[in-house]
């Protein structure tokens, strides 16, 4: 059996050395997603975010809340306490504090301390999407969070739903990135024989990229042959996998029938935000909203799509998890190649260790990046 010579394996690890993984910190200074609109209620809940404990709620005229889950007196868990009003009393010595995380008493003596309080993060409240700010709160630009006006556009009917993944949010966006994986690890589910080989195109651009695959002629899995109605070898099925900034990754579908002449094909355009936000760094919150342009008020349509979608995303929860569990396990440092259909993830895993390192993104190469297997043997 031929193994790797010493040179490519060095040339490896250099390459791998460069690219987000498993092991590297979070990007801080960043929009993600904290929870759905209805996560936020008027009762406590922990979460875990960029490796912090926060508790969530949401005061009494609307606004959503999140604090450090730490009472500042003995750091009983504020998640475990009473909220009363807009304010939480700790379960541990009554200590209370307002929504802005200030305490505004101590029941043990008649005067609150001064400047004594719990972090509060910045949060914006978007269509289905609470965002969080984690990094500096002077730099909370809320002009930042990516516009996506489909998320709460009448022009679109949509489903939601949450994975809790064991894996890394870098994962997932590679998951993402390059859906070759469509053949295969979701052979029965929404993948096609075909899609694997299927002519693309790579767009890398200053912390934004996109991978277009067309295939055609084809047929669509049930999930998008039922709702548009193209069935037999005829589809042409357009998707761009777009990964939008560290807490978001869009999948856009074009579906038409080229059996029918062009100026009679009409397109059905589906959109999918797989918002991954970073519990650990081997552990995600897996946010998702699928959306349609198409059949809006047909409600039998969007239970048979979530089902039928939720099931192939369950796929790539279970094959992430077998991935981080192997790393998990592996004893000597991992050795893995990139292809060419690589270049936009390989481009986006090196983005996101110039972001985490806090230095300038530079340039990708005009060429693909591969390791050839056989240099240097």
């Amino acid at each position: 059996m031929s193994l790797p010579s010493a040179g490519v394996l060095r040339a490896a690890k250099v390459a791998n050395s460069a690219l987000a993984d498993r092991t590297t910190p979070f990007v801080q200074d960043e929009w993600y997603v904290a929870g759905f609109a209805e996560d936020f209620a008027r009762s406590l809940r922990k979460r875990k975010i960029l490796g912090r404990n926060l508790v969530l709620f949401r005061t009494e005229s609307g606004l959503p809340v999140a604090l450090d889950d730490r009472c500042a007196h003995r750091s009983f868990p504020l998640s475990r306490s009473t909220l009363d009003g807009d304010t939480i009393v700790c379960g541990y010595h009554g200590l209370r504090y307002n929504a802005q995380g200030n305490c505004i008493e101590v029941p043990s003596q008649p005067k609150c301390p001064r400047g004594i309080g719990v972090r509060n993060f910045p949060l914006v409240e978007r269509g289905p999407l609470v965002w969080i700010w984690m990094g500096d709160p002077d730099q909370a630009d809320a002009g930042r969070i990516p516009d996506q006006a489909w998320l709460g556009s009448g022009d679109w009917t949509r489903s939601q739903g949450y994975f809790a993944l064991p894996a890394s949010y870098v994962s997932l966006h590679e998951n993402l990135m390059d859906l070759t994986h469509l053949s295969y690890l979701h052979a029965a589910t929404f993948g096609t024989a075909d899609y694997a080989k299927a002519p693309y195109e790579a767009t890398i651009e200053d912390g934004h990229f996109v991978l277009h695959r067309r295939v055609e002629p084809t047929t669509l899995p049930p999930v998008w042959a039922e709702p548009t109605g193209i069935k037999g070898n005829t589809a042409a099925r357009i998707v761009d996998s777009e990964f939008v900034s560290p807490a978001l990754h869009v999948v856009t579908a074009r579906f038409l029938d080229t059996r029918l002449p062009e100026q009679e094909r009409r397109e059905f355009m589906i959109k999918t935000a797989h918002i991954p936000t970073p519990e650990t760094l081997t552990s995600t919150h897996y946010f998702i909203v699928h959306g349609r342009n198409f059949a809006l008020q047909d409600e039998s349509m969007t239970r048979f799509m979530h089902e039928q979608l939720f099931t192939a995303f369950a796929e790539d929860v279970d094959g992430l998890s077998a991935i981080e569990a192997v790393l998990a396990e592996t004893v000597d440092e991992p050795f893995e190649i990139s292809v060419a259909s690589d270049r936009a993830s390989v481009a986006m895993r090196r983005y996101l260790k110039q972001r985490s390192d806090g230095r300038t993104p530079t340039p990708e190469p005009a060429e693909p990046v591969a390791t050839d297997l056989d240099a240097g043997a």
